[in-house]
């Protein structure tokens, strides 16, 4: 299986998306064949090269030949469902357009399945999402991974009016992404584009050990003055046994807190999503002890996290930075031991005897209490229980 590294400079749009995948090898005439067993009706589809600042790039184009209606999600979810295409392919298209239902329903304060989808609604996009999964699926890719995309600035025109850039729904669906706000004087990433993303990719700066196979490139419609504008897919192998995230770290010194407080302050931190916070004692200038009170989170996350350390505690600033992690690959499973269930964390290569298994510390207080029993000796047994589970 491949991974695939979307190099999103320009940004990124369905059929940037597909038209990549084809420059990278998946066949056209497969994907026609592939779009014939969906029940829709009025297009033609199109390949042509088109060069964009001496780069060769595939312009993939649906001409639209019949008017065509606003679909809800629950009738083009219907309408994939009970086509010929294969499980692997109905998967991620449906993915796809229920986390873009998902974003829709709470910008416009509705229920997905309510939802009208007006742009994505189209024939186009409904066949950019079914061609970007058919696609993926053709080159063997089950990896996908975004670089940081521009989001753009100013106001476009929608069905519901003129609406900022970047629209709501691509807003929402890009929660948690590495993006760059204000860079790209129009719309850089599309609602369609954003959707793909969320369902089915990873955001990294740069993919560790990384080894090119191809690389394709799927050309936009609009001409940008300061970027070609077409979307880069590397398609090879993540040559790393390291997962890699960005994450946010929020810090600051305080010197003058009650120490008590620090326990809630954490516990109100972690319920609001904070990956981690740890204190570090310290020492500030004209030798005053304090402790350095710091948390990692998501980009997404920083201003209400921020918010709370604020109200709860006696810092009046924050320090903030951009943080790469590398993480051992994990799972989460559960075990049966003879005192009940237990959940464990499984990390490290999927390798039995280098696995570390580390059980949910809760799980197994809450059992040592339940059974009177010491908790070292319900914490062995979710081990062993695992280890018996990965043979």
């Amino acid at each position: 299986m491949k991974t695939a590294y979307f190099d999103a400079f320009s940004g990124l749009s369905g059929d940037m998306i597909v038209g990549a995948i084809l420059d990278c090898g998946a066949d056209f005439a497969e994907l026609e064949r592939a779009i014939n067993r969906v029940a829709i009706k009025g297009y033609r589809l199109s390949t042509r090269r088109k060069v964009v600042s001496g780069i060769s790039a595939l312009k993939f184009e649906v001409e639209v030949t019949e008017p065509q209606p606003e679909r809800h999600f629950g009738e083009i979810r219907e309408m994939i469902v009970s086509s010929s295409l294969t499980e692997t392919v109905k998967k991620p298209a449906i993915a796809i357009f229920e986390v873009l239902a998902n974003a829709e329903a709470k910008v416009h304060n509705t229920t997905p399945d309510r939802v009208h989808f007006h742009e994505v609604g189209a024939v186009d996009s409904i066949i950019d999402i079914i061609a970007t999964a058919w696609g993926l699926e053709q080159l063997g890719v089950s990896d996908l991974i975004v670089s940081p995309l521009p989001m753009g600035r100013g106001f476009a025109r929608s069905q519901h009016g003129v609406i900022p850039v970047p629209a709501p729904a691509t807003a929402e669906l890009l929660t948690g992404f590495a993006v760059k706000l204000g860079d790209g004087a129009a719309e850089m990433v599309t609602p369609t584009g954003a959707a793909v993303i969320r369902a089915l990719a990873r955001s990294s700066e740069i993919p560790l050990n990384f080894e090119i196979e191809k690389i394709g490139y799927g050309a936009g419609t609009r001409e940008l003055g300061d970027r070609p504008n077409v979307l880069r897919m590397m398609l090879g192998n993540e040559r790393t046994n390291l997962d890699t995230d960005e994450m946010i770290e929020i810090s600051a010194n305080i010197d003058d807190l009650n120490p008590q407080i620090y326990d809630h302050v954490m516990e109100k931190l972690f319920a609001a999503g904070a990956r981690d916070v740890t204190l570090t004692p310290t020492i500030m200038k004209k030798g005053r002890p304090a402790v350095t009170l710091s948390v990692i989170t998501e980009p997404a996350s920083r201003e209400a996290l921020a918010q709370i350390i604020f109200a709860e505690t006696t810092t009046i600033g924050l320090r903030s930075h951009l943080i790469t992690r590398l993480k051992l690959p994990r799972e989460s499973q559960e075990v049966e031991t003879r005192y009940g269930k237990v959940r464990v964390k499984l990390s490290g290569p999927k390798d039995h005897a280098r696995t570390t298994i580390t059980p949910e510390y809760e799980d197994c207080r809450v059992i040592a209490t339940t059974h009177a029993v010491p908790l070292r000796t319900v914490i062995d047994e979710a081990r062993a229980a695992a280890r018996i589970q990965l043979k």
